[in-house]
């Protein structure tokens, strides 16, 4: 590997100290809560990503991932105040991130489909970062081109033809 290389490349202690760092802050937000929760800790990519598991109802999730969205950032501030390093981590509760991540493939697959029929660009509804980035990897996969558009948050994205 290269030097250019290793700089590129994750630190994988780094984030597995992110993921236990964020595994106690969100087990004593559960905790706190008397919410019955397993954690699970990964590393995917270049980001820790902590599951909360076996977690009864949605109101760690809230309205479209509005409370997971809230949960993931005072979890990320936690793991900055630990470790003083900006954190990328990803926050799942209950398999909500996964089932959305489907959904959104299929519906960034869907909408470069009508675009590439009609000929016309196509604007989604808002989304989260998270989101819009796996619609934007889904047009692309379809070979169009898209781009996010407007102010957080009620940022976009929109499909272009080819």
């Amino acid at each position: 590997m290269t030097e250019a290389e290793q700089e590129k490349a994750p630190d994988l202690n780094a984030l597995e100290q992110e993921g236990e760092i964020a595994a106690d802050y969100v087990e004593g937000l559960l905790d706190i809560a008397d919410i019955d929760g397993d954690i699970d800790m990964d590393v995917e990519g270049d980001r820790a990503l902590v599951s909360v598991v076996g977690v009864k109802g949605n109101e760690l999730v809230g309205p479209d991932g509005e409370v997971l969205e809230a949960l993931q950032e005072l979890t990320r501030l936690a793991v900055h105040r630990q470790t003083g390093e900006r954190s990328r981590l990803m926050l799942d509760i209950a398999g909500y991130r996964e089932r959305r991540r489907a959904e959104l493939t299929k519906l960034g697959s869907e909408v470069a489909n009508q675009v590439k029929e009609k000929g016309e660009p196509k604007s989604l509804r808002p989304m989260t970062p998270f989101e819009r980035k796996i619609v934007h990897d889904a047009v692309a996969a379809a070979g169009l081109r898209s781009e996010s558009e407007g102010e957080e948050p009620q940022r976009y994205v929109v499909v272009f033809p080819a």
